[in-house]
């Protein structure tokens, strides 16, 4: 696959996990308010964005063909672990914009600011230290 389709893929899967992430939230943020449901929404839909993230990434990004529990719960483990560094560039940058403007819209920019920086960072760890007997064997590891 050429660079620009692979970040185009990227970029695609990346939305499609940001729209989960964000209406995961706004279906929790539906039944009230406060910072205790605020971190509930954000914290809901980290996971169901990182779980739908992990399985496009791992068969048509990094063409990981491996399968079985074992397998998939050591790459969601070490996926999860390279998440954490960039969830904390997402949440940081969502709930600055949320102290700030206090507004539903100001909050889903900074999510999708955030979400925009983590992702290029996680691409980078993935492939790094996530997918690398998938990447050795498409001879793309470096």
């Amino acid at each position: 696959m050429t660079l620009g389709g692979l970040v185009l893929r990227y970029g695609v899967f990346a939305v499609i996990a940001t729209i989960a992430n964000l209406t995961t939230q706004r279906l929790v943020l539906h039944w009230g308010e406060g910072l205790g449901l605020f971190v509930i929404a954000m914290g809901a839909g980290t996971f169901v964005g990182l779980v739908i993230k992990y399985l496009l990434d791992k068969r048509w990004i990094f063409y990981d063909l491996s399968s079985g529990a074992a397998a998939h719960g050591k790459k969601f483990t070490l996926y999860t672990i390279m998440g954490l560094v960039t969830t904390v560039i997402f949440w940081g940058s969502e709930t600055a914009c949320w102290l700030i403007w206090k507004t539903d819209l100001a909050r889903e920019i900074g999510a999708v600011i955030g979400l925009t920086i983590g992702y290029v960072v996680k691409y980078n760890l993935d492939r790094r230290y996530v997918f690398t007997d998938a990447m050795l064997s498409l001879g793309r590891a470096t």
